[in-house]
């Protein structure tokens, strides 16, 4: 098996337009939760979310380009340029398209155009829908707007899997280099989900915050909807050295796990069979863990049964880990969430930053962990994990090193 490194990562998201600003708001504890500004709000009950603003899609793409794009392609290809810029690689040089895998995370697809068609036959009756909807609204769309833009002609798809889709999509990328079935991955995941169909439905879930997110805290009262993308290029380690690119971190190794217990409730120990994987598959130790970057939704069942679970996984070690939730910050971006999240797992990696989970005011007993609440922690991490479990009991962890 090869090591892999991950050698390009870029971001949009709530914090930020690209992976420097998203991270300096994360390193200082910044919330870019607030009111909903993109749709109309006077058929809402929750009126808040992490949305990406000031975004101008004329900014990126010419109007021809924009007729094909649904918000959800325009946030993976903004992320992927990004990524791919840094990594300085072109995949339409030296055969390497071919050599290059494509896998993007999504939980829901092109939401807008399909908020936008509904709308159009339903509430106005037009006879007609756009002749594009379907190309616009497909799951696979990000990343199949990616491989056509750099060149990639390898292994590319979609994965869905709700909010775990981003996690997934990286593990199998990952998977993919490891093996020497590619040498290169563009992966990630991307999400635009605030649209006034999508969050009148979670309302009717009953999970969603209506104040800001707060989780493992006390006064927790849900979830809190954000969107975005967050794309990255992985890549076969000695390759990367042998062309002195920057090694942001080690992609070290993934666990996955379903519950078959229930399509809402979480599973301890569901969750607890992905943190251990993951151990398993990076040749880790609990102990060599320092940091969680946790799910960590807000929600009153998600954050004391992953709690549970990281105690059940870690032991005595577990007291010593430093465990966070950006998602009170940027929000829940569902199936692109824990690809915004590795950035945050990354940046504090490298710098020794633990970014904190904002917005935190009691304990919760049933939540005994260190959540390095409100402020942000200089520590010196050697390795970390990210959490992503979703709806139907689809879990997904992966374990960085630092480089």
């Amino acid at each position: 098996m090869r090591r892999v490194a991950i050698t390009g990562m870029g971001t949009i998201n709530t914090l930020g337009h690209d992976a420097a600003t998203s991270w300096q708001a994360l390193r200082e504890g910044r919330v870019g939760i607030g009111p909903i500004a993109n749709i109309p709000t006077d058929l809402l009950q929750v009126k808040i979310a992490g949305e990406v603003r000031s975004f101008d899609p004329l900014a990126h793409f010419d109007s021809k380009r924009l007729t094909f794009l649904d918000r959800v392609s325009q946030f993976a290809l903004v992320a992927a340029r990004e990524a791919i810029a840094q990594s300085g690689l072109d995949f339409r040089s030296d055969g390497r398209g071919e050599r290059t895998a494509c896998l993007i995370g999504t939980g829901i697809g092109g939401e807008n155009t399909h908020d936008q068609t509904a709308k159009r036959f339903y509430a106005e009756q037009k006879a007609n829908v756009h002749p594009l909807t379907i190309v616009r609204l497909m799951a696979n769309a990000p990343a199949c707007q990616v491989t056509m833009e750099f060149g990639i002609t390898g292994p590319s798809y979609a994965v869905v899997s709700a909010c775990a889709s981003a996690n997934h999509a990286l593990a199998q990328a990952f998977d993919m280099v490891r093996s020497g079935r590619v040498d290169f991955a563009v992966t990630g995941g991307s999400e635009a989900c605030i649209t006034v169909t999508c969050v009148k439905a979670w309302e009717a879930v009953r999970v969603t915050a209506d104040d800001t997110c707060r989780p493992f805290c006390k006064q927790r009262r849900g979830m809190v909807l954000g969107e975005g993308a967050g794309i990255f290029v992985l890549e076969e380690w000695e390759h990367a050295k042998a062309r002195g690119a920057t090694i942001l971190a080690e992609f070290a190794g993934a666990g996955m796990s379903a519950d078959a217990a229930d399509i809402v409730l979480p599973s301890a120990d569901g969750a607890a069979r992905a943190l251990s994987g993951a151990l398993t598959d990076a040749r880790m130790a609990p102990s060599d863990i320092d940091y969680i970057n946790a799910h960590g939704t807000g929600t009153p069942a998600n954050d004391p049964t992953e709690s549970r679970a990281i105690r059940q996984v870690f032991g005595a070690h577990a007291d010593a880990l430093a465990v966070s939730s950006t998602k009170s910050m940027h929000g829940h971006a569902l199936g692109a969430a824990g690809a915004i999240e590795l950035v945050a797992a990354i940046g504090a990696l490298r710098e020794g930053v633990i970014p904190p989970t904002a917005n935190f005011i009691d304990p919760d007993p049933a939540c005994d962990l260190d959540y390095v609440p409100n402020t942000p922690r200089e520590k010196s991490l050697r390795a970390a994990l990210s959490n992503s479990f979703a709806f139907g009991g689809l879990n997904a962890v992966l374990a960085l090193r630092r480089a």
